[in-house]
């Protein structure tokens, strides 16, 4: 996995094939006091990549002989540096849902470069603190955790180990979203009530990112994600974290 620089070095790798977006794109970041480096293909962006370590890049999504989604889509098989991805007005449902299955964050053209920058400051800031294992204190001061099949959530240090005692891989949002469930097992929580206690956690989250979270932290600990049998979905109502009667849980 590609290893991200520090907060005071944070550089942005853009990739856009408009000379004149690349131009206002990395003066806009540098301005705002971040490093910025631009290229203008896959090709390009793959070498940067190789040479140099990025806090986060920053795709247009519609380059004129390349996709951007399709780009992303490479980098994220092997790195999990942070991708926010430029979109077009035009862009169908389901590209977008592509989208926020292998992007952290995505923003429609034309935007609002305030509302860039603050986007890019928001998912640098959930990366500090997964990178950083920045720990949430538990009630009273004791340690807390949750066993269910292979797995162990730990609360405190805000982490989910694999049955060999291995960090699992998940970005903030997927964690803040297990720790609710786990938090509430076997009671359903509507959409707006997940949103609700995930923001009690500083979490970058909308409604309509819910859904797919739930789909990305799927994938990574159901053995069918087809068929979960830990994260249930109880139509017309939410999800709900299913935990059988023979599973352990340590507090």
């Amino acid at each position: 996995m590609t290893t991200r620089p520090a907060e005071s070095t944070a550089r942005v790798l853009v990739v856009d094939d408009d000379p004149a977006m690349r131009e206002m794109l990395g003066d806009l970041l540098e301005s705002s006091g971040l490093l910025a480096d631009s290229v203008s293909d896959g090709a390009s962006m793959h070498a940067a990549l190789e040479a140099q370590d990025y806090s986060l890049l920053l795709i247009d999504l519609r380059l004129k002989r390349e996709d951007g989604l399709t780009l992303a889509r490479a980098v994220r098989e092997t790195s999990d540096v942070p991708i926010v991805i430029l979109s077009g007005k035009g862009d169908e449902t389901d590209r977008i849902l592509g989208l926020e299955l292998v992007a952290d964050d995505y923003l429609t053209k034309p935007f609002n470069p305030r509302e860039l920058i603050a986007r890019i400051r928001a998912v640098l800031r959930r990366t500090r603190r997964a990178g950083t294992g920045a720990e949430r204190p538990a009630a009273g001061g004791s340690h807390k955790s949750y066993r269910f099949g292979g797995y162990t959530l730990d609360f405190d240090k805000r982490v989910l180990l694999g049955e060999g005692g291995e960090p699992c891989k998940l970005t903030p949002n997927e964690l803040d979203l297990l720790i609710t469930l786990v938090q509430n097992a076997n009671r359903v929580l509507s959409r707006d009530e997940l949103l609700e206690k995930m923001r009690r956690h500083d979490s970058d989250i909308f409604d309509r990112a819910i859904d797919v979270l739930v789909l990305r932290l799927r994938k990574k600990i159901e053995r069918n994600p087809s068929a979960p049998r830990y994260i249930r979905t109880e139509r017309g109502f939410g999800y709900l974290f299913n935990r059988p009667d023979d599973e352990d849980a340590g507090r």
